[in-house]
């Protein structure tokens, strides 16, 4: 329902149409903070009709809405990070590790048997691969599909187009055990959020040649699995993908026959699933689909404590109008959070409060409000653009002849961004500043205009991770390659700050460092956070374990219907 995209490591990701979605690059499993080495426990599970599976339906077709076809299926790809892509492949390939109720993160038995430090100074994780996993071209999963994953993402073959490196570079070595199915990874460095690595696991044909990384799952997924489903077929002119049962799936069978997943305006699903074209809907942010969601017979709405949130990206790239960050921040200072907070989340969630810390989410153990800077303050804002030779002429300041102008970038079809930019301008032109709304095709927003830097603000949401600290590394890491920091902000104080808390395998002390990067984030007006996106889904009243997941990974092999 809103633009998402993933963040950082595995399923890490962001939320855009009812508000585009993005994962990070960074964890495993694809919630919050897990109660591991990379944070505390969520503060509650999650809303989604638990019954066992004996005791459901078998067969069916289950209609899942996404906001659009993926143009790439390879998740670790730069293009391929949407949450439509995340859900696709979720339920393909394996994720080694799984978050549960409470973001914990535990190894997936379906793939491993074992998985521990074996070794510290240099860190040592040894994995035992089940012996009953294989791709669906009958060839067993081994350590060679590890290894090849670790030389596509480790950053030292730019020809690899990846969406990030977090952890992959801190590996020294990935090699094979007492047999091909235990694997044995040697790290350079410590990085305590190792449990998100190889998460999705693709096979070693994708990852062995940059070509077939970067070009061979453009447009539709391949066919070998290694999950509970395989995919069977696209359908371009209909915008719907279909995957059936994989008959070489040796865990718990599905109850579902296929997953349709439907791509659709995000506007348009509250009425499909009301219809009954959906089984679900993700109502997210939108009050309008909240609304509409309460009307509709034989319907649930399901909701719990969710990682994923909205924020705004500011471009602070050279030549960039905003690449001052003394200008990024006096504009931050003339919007006000909480009224945006309270228009778009206020009659779903009440006593809802902007999001005030880049890592971590509400809810989760480390989590504390460091967004001071940027408080509220339209007067303070007038005075420093004032000090920064921005002089009001007219409705508009002016520099050196140059009108302070500012275009917000925000995909079609997308109520939640299209609402936040019409606060935001509305708010910025009583400081002088006037925002110009561009809304583009919501099926090239990333593509052609977010991960090119084609903006100068926008909105949309990241997914959160169990491992938000490794998760994050992309979206604030400077250097060579953009990954995920869109508006190209930062510094090496943040670089540093995340090569220290990647490395502390003390929770306590990886939580102090946490949060003095986040300050440093705020400081350099790196992007501003809105409101913590509502998990709350809309689904017919007959299915089962599915849901709020709040900070847990979906289980495909349970989905189904009752009787």
């Amino acid at each position: 329902m809103n633009a998402l995209r993933r963040r950082g490591l595995g399923w890490a990701a962001v939320a855009a149409v009812v508000a585009l979605v993005l994962a990070g690059c960074g964890g495993g499993g694809g919630a919050g903070s897990a109660g591991n080495a990379s944070g505390g426990a969520a503060l509650s599970g999650n809303d989604i009709n638990p019954v066992d599976p004996a005791r459901l339906r078998n067969g069916g077709d289950f209609l899942w809405p996404i906001d659009s076809l993926p143009p790439q299926f390879n998740f670790n790809q730069v293009d391929g990070t949407a949450a439509g892509n995340r859900a696709i492949i979720g339920a393909m390939l394996p994720s080694i590790f799984r978050g549960d109720a409470k973001g914990v993160l535990q190894p997936d038995p379906n793939y491993l048997t074992s998985a521990e430090v074996t070794g510290t100074n240099p860190q040592v994780v040894t994995y035992a691969i089940n012996p009953k996993a294989v791709w669906s071209d009958g060839r067993p999963l081994d350590w060679t599909d590890f290894d090849a994953q670790f030389t596509a993402l480790n950053g030292t073959n730019p020809a690899y187009q990846v969406a990030g490196t977090t952890g992959y570079s801190d590996i020294a070595t990935v090699a094979p055990g007492a047999n091909p199915q235990e694997v044995v990874v040697t790290f350079k460095h410590n990085f305590a959020d190792w449990r998100a690595l190889f998460s999705p696991l693709y096979p070693k044909s994708t990852n062995s040649d940059p070509n077939a990384f970067n070009t061979g799952w453009v447009g539709r997924p391949q066919a070998i699995s290694a999950g509970p489903f395989r995919f069977d077929s696209v359908d371009q002119t209909a915008k719907r993908l279909t995957l059936v049962r994989n008959d070489k799936w040796w865990g718990a069978p599905p109850k579902l026959d296929r997953i349709i997943y439907v791509a659709l305006d995000p506007a348009a699903q509250p009425e499909a699933f009301a219809n009954g074209s959906l089984s679900f809907v993700d109502i997210g942010p939108s009050v309008s689909a909240f609304q509409r969601a309460q009307q509709v017979p034989g319907a649930v709405i399901r909701t719990s404590n969710g990682p994923n949130y909205r924020h705004i990206t500011f471009n602070g790239a050279p030549g960039a109008i905003l690449s001052d960050p003394a200008l990024r921040l006096a504009i931050m200072r003339g919007i006000d959070r909480e009224v945006i907070t309270r228009s778009q989340i206020g009659p779903i969630i009440p006593n809802a409060e902007p999001l005030g810390n880049h890592i971590y989410v509400q809810g989760l153990e480390g989590y504390q409000d460091n967004s001071g800077v940027v408080a509220y303050d339209p007067q303070k804002a007038k005075s420093e653009l004032d000090a920064l030779g921005w002089r009001q002429q007219g409705s508009v300041r002016v520099k050196d002849g140059k009108p302070l102008v500012i275009r917000d970038v925000i995909p079609s079809a997308t109520p939640v961004s299209e609402a936040e930019a019409k606060i935001v301008q509305q708010q910025l032109a009583a400081i002088g500043v006037q925002v110009d709304i561009q809304t583009v095709p919501t099926d090239n927003f990333f593509s052609q205009y977010v991960n090119v830097g084609n903006f100068d603000i926008t909105h949309f949401s990241w997914l959160g991770t169990q491992t938000p600290i490794s998760s994050s590394s992309g979206i604030y890491r400077t250097g060579d390659g953009v990954e995920q920091n869109y508006g190209r902000i930062g510094n090496q104080k943040i670089n540093d700050l995340l090569n220290q808390a990647n490395a502390e395998l003390d929770p306590a002390k990886q939580r102090a460092l946490a949060n003095e990067l986040d300050q440093e984030i705020w400081n350099v007006g790196h992007s501003l956070l809105l409101y913590q996106r509502p998990d709350a889904v809309a689904v017919r009243n007959d299915v089962a374990n599915f849901g709020a997941f709040g900070f847990a990974d979906v289980d495909y092999t349970k989905i189904g219907f009752t009787r």
